[in-house]
């Protein structure tokens, strides 16, 4: 699987959420979610809110591995703003 048709399947799944898709490998992605969703979730939920779009991907192996890391628009842009690019 490539990250863009992950992110597609996220984007569809989280219509609420900006979703950015990285990995070269087809199994093993970082998955980057930016929406106002997430700033009344607990961590676990977050993670949770991102995992019910893809578990049949999970559970059937075609995805391996994801680092799922949440932003809120707020912290998003604070998070660009300390990347050094």
């Amino acid at each position: 699987m490539q990250a863009s048709e992950l992110q597609k399947i996220l984007e569809d799944a989280m219509t609420d959420c900006q979703v950015i898709v990285q990995g070269d490998d087809g199994r093993h992605f970082e998955v980057i979610a930016i929406g106002e969703v997430f700033a009344s979730l607990k961590p676990v939920q977050k993670q949770q809110y991102v995992y019910a779009g893809i578990n049949d991907l999970i559970s059937s192996g075609v995805v391996h591995a994801v680092q799922i890391r949440t932003y809120t628009p707020e912290q998003w842009k604070d998070a660009e703003q300390l990347r050094v690019g």
